[in-house]
């Protein structure tokens, strides 16, 4: 029997770091010669694919209409690429991860080329946020949902798209980064995220906090987690032209242990809406949000977005848990006041964790990845 061929798109870093150990999980059950992986991602999914598995994520993740329009051509470009890619391979399966806006489209391009192919999504797109009438179109178009928020699978099964909730993939990382650690009264933590764009637009309104902050109360120390050495000289470049002579700003990299020792460690944070909110709130740390994209593309998103809140630890308690501050709210003042509140009031801040641990408990456990993998080959030993 000749190998499996699953065809892979990725365009985020944290969709490659799922499509990674999604890989890793369906090779460990298959075996090493029972699965050959094609497709796009990022460095880590390369690494496991090699060859056959293209890098495209740096410049793939841009956000906003606004920044996707700009790239239109280069991303019709990959897109007939990849299209061509499928029809010559003929993959049993092709896996979407997250990136609805590029991915949607193209699980609707490959059913039309590809009408033997599993097509499965890993990663439910947002959809209802913003348009739950794309559901029963998506129903027509794949044949398995993999849902990792617990409320999505019951959306998808009314369209009659069969789906699993297979657990949310940063628990795995969570657990494995938990360490014994006290957390530090003075220290405050800055997540601006992960990408240039956001990293220009936030963390100067943090650092800005943070100098009034520390104007008040000199024994308030920050640090600032960068993704990379190239995010680490933006930061840099960001505090200097403050002229704080920051010594009490400290930029810290993954070989200082990265986010989740911060998480770990800090009284409390400001974090950029995303992924990395739920990881605080797993951790204990109690945070504001912060929201800031290119104008045209908040006012577009605004008309389309159907949720009262955008922080997913809100969305899973159903109620604000943490304070959401979003473009212009985004300012130093309201920061740090949300911020001091933390560090006087401890009884909102007992407040804030129990409801931030009550709403990450739907989480789930352990071995999302695995789960995933084994509904993928159920897919596969379907054919």
């Amino acid at each position: 029997m000749s190998a499996k061929k699953i065809y892979l798109i990725s365009g985020e870093v944290s969709g490659d770091t799922h499509g990674a150990e999604l890989m890793r999980a369906i090779r460990s059950e298959l075996g090493e010669s029972e699965v050959e992986f094609y497709g796009a991602g990022g460095g880590e999914m390369k690494e496991v694919g090699g060859e056959h598995v293209r890098d495209w994520v740096e410049k793939a993740a841009v956000m906003g209409v606004v920044e996707v329009l700009k790239h239109y051509r280069w991303f019709k470009k990959q897109f007939v690429a990849m299209l061509d890619d499928l029809r010559e391979i003929q993959p049993e399966a092709l896996i979407l991860i997250d990136y609805p806006g590029y991915n949607l489209r193209m699980a609707k391009a490959a059913r039309d080329v590809l009408p033997d192919t599993k097509i499965i999504y890993y990663v439910s797109p947002q959809v209802w946020a913003w348009n739950k009438g794309r559901i029963p179109k998506m129903a027509a178009i794949l044949d398995k949902m993999l849902c990792i928020l617990p409320f999505e699978k019951a959306l998808y099964e009314d369209s009659g798209l069969s789906t699993t909730f297979v657990g949310h993939p940063i628990v795995d990382e969570l657990v494995e980064n938990k360490i014994t650690i006290s957390r530090e009264k003075t220290l405050i933590g800055l997540f601006p995220g992960s990408r240039e764009r956001e990293i220009s637009k936030l963390f100067p309104v943090m650092v800005e906090a943070a100098r009034r902050m520390h104007n008040e109360n000199e024994m308030l120390r920050f640090e600032a987690p960068a993704a990379s050495d190239k995010l680490a000289e933006l930061m840099q470049k960001i505090i200097d032209k403050h002229k704080l002579g920051a010594d009490y700003i400290r930029i810290t990299s993954r070989a200082d242990g990265g986010s989740h020792k911060l998480m770990q460690k800090a009284h409390c944070a400001v974090i950029a809406s995303g992924t990395a909110t739920l990881e605080a709130a797993w951790y204990g740390l109690p945070y504001c949000l912060v929201y800031k994209i290119a104008l045209p593309t908040y006012l577009i998103g605004k008309m389309l977005v159907k949720i009262e809140h955008i922080g997913l630890v809100n969305i899973l308690a159903g109620k604000k848990v943490v304070d959401e501050f979003i473009q212009g709210e985004a300012d130093p003042v309201q920061i740090k006041e949300a911020l001091v509140k933390f560090i006087h009031d401890p009884e909102h801040t007992a407040k804030v964790k129990g409801e931030m641990a009550e709403a990450v408990s739907q989480l789930g456990e352990p071995g999302c990845h695995l789960r995933a993998a084994r509904e993928v080959i159920s897919e596969l030993t379907a054919l």
